[in-house]
């Protein structure tokens, strides 16, 4: 069965992790996906950590493949007007074009909106920035970490307590957020433009998308622009949605908010003098207590290890999970029943397992089939697609417009 995105082609100019991540989605999802980038290549080549391993694969750069799979690359120069020119040849024969270029950079090379629909009249333009395109910052670039986490409130949200430190995120991880919503954007502009026959421009922006993330806060805050409660876990709403460290020092988290699994909780851990004690018969008595309460179960939860626990938990049909290790992930049952890490096929150091995208399809099977490209590996052959001949492809090549196969 063909996959769901096969006759869409691509085109897409952008760097680091937010824009790509979504590439790689597209071409997961079987679409044809170009990547042009300039002849330094994408920045977030070789910018990842080496795998801890002695096998071929120790120099392989997984970081910007999990990114990149699946795509073609084309090293163009856009400071030539001849590379730009190839460019909109490529746009006319594209279903998208996506970038995270601001807005200054696409009219200088002739990428934005109004340019682009000259050349194709039916295609999607999408663009990612830090915090839009318009507003006193859309000149500013951003990041995961500034845009993100940082001015959309997250950071300072997930402090512990109001005198807790700033935490540090991971890497990526409002990239690959903000790429999902990308995606979710393209899609329904495509959709908008088959309806239509008419182009459709979307936008995203990882400052957005951070604060969508956060909605649930934002419902209210939007309100009465009152600072978010940062909770300690000493001064969490109840027990039962609260985490906590187990014997063998892995940690686990209820999410039980309601009153209803009081007594399961407490009759698991062994507690059972708690349900015949007045102070926490009540919700709002046990909100009191939190601090005893808070102490009184990790006292219980130290006697045992944390799948020792899971054991009694699941028993007791409480809601818990447990304080995975990104180590102990592609090893859970339930992450490879569901095939969370789908292997890879490389042409020369054999198999390895990368992230999938999540989402599944019946009787269709999605996921990456190829590694990312190396700089300029397709850049002949895609030229060639375009009718340019072996002597036009090498005066363009000895001008510096196209750099292939480095």
């Amino acid at each position: 069965m063909t996959a769901p995105l096969d006759d869409i082609l691509v085109i897409e100019i952008d760097n680091w992790m937010a824009s790509p991540s979504a590439g790689a989605i597209l071409s997961d999802l079987g679409a044809r996906v170009i990547k042009i980038e300039p002849p330094s290549g994408d920045p977030m080549r070789d910018m990842g950590r080496a795998p801890k391993i002695d096998s071929p694969l120790k120099t392989f750069d997984f970081q910007f493949d999990v990114d990149n799979r699946g795509k073609e690359s084309l090293v163009v120069d856009l400071t030539q007007s001849e590379g730009i020119a190839l460019v909109h040849a490529l746009c006319a024969k594209a279903n998208i074009f996506m970038c995270n270029l601001l807005l200054e950079r696409q009219q200088r090379y002739g990428l934005d909106p109004a340019s682009l629909f000259k050349v194709n009249a039916q295609m999607v333009h999408a663009t990612l920035t830090g915090y839009g395109t318009q507003g006193p910052d859309a000149w500013r670039p951003g990041y995961d970490v500034t845009a993100f986490f940082g001015r959309s409130g997250l950071y300072d949200a997930m402090r512990e307590g109001d005198d807790g430190l700033v935490p540090q995120a991971r890497p990526a991880q409002g990239d690959h957020t903000t790429g999902l919503a990308f995606v979710a954007g393209i899609l329904a502009a495509l959709r908008q433009v088959e309806r239509t026959g008419a182009s459709q421009a979307i936008e995203t922006s990882l400052y957005e998308t951070a604060v969508w993330t956060q909605a649930s806060d934002y419902a209210t805050t939007a309100i009465d622009s009152a600072p978010v409660r940062r909770r300690a876990r000493e001064n969490m709403l109840t027990p039962t949605a609260n985490r906590y460290p187990c014997g063998d020092g892995q940690w686990v988290v209820f999410n039980m908010p309601g009153a209803d699994k009081w007594p399961a909780f407490c009759a698991a851990l062994g507690l059972h003098d708690w349900l015949d004690n007045e102070k926490y018969a009540t919700p709002k008595g046990r909100y009191d207590h939190m601090p005893e309460l808070t102490a009184g179960v990790d006292a219980a939860l130290s006697t045992r290890s944390r799948d020792e626990w899971g054991l009694i938990f699941d028993k007791a049909g409480l809601i818990w999970g447990p304080v995975l290790g990104l180590h102990e992930v592609p090893q859970d049952p339930q992450a490879q029943a569901i095939n969370l890490f789908p292997k890879i096929k490389h042409p020369d150091q054999g198999d390895y397992a990368t992230v999938g995208i999540p989402m599944r399809f019946s009787g269709i099977e999605v996921g990456p089939t190829r590694s990312a490209p190396t700089l300029g590996q397709h850049s002949e052959a895609i030229l060639k697609e375009l009718g340019i001949s072996d002597e036009e492809i090498a005066t363009i090549k000895a001008a510096g417009i196209i750099t292939p196969n480095v």
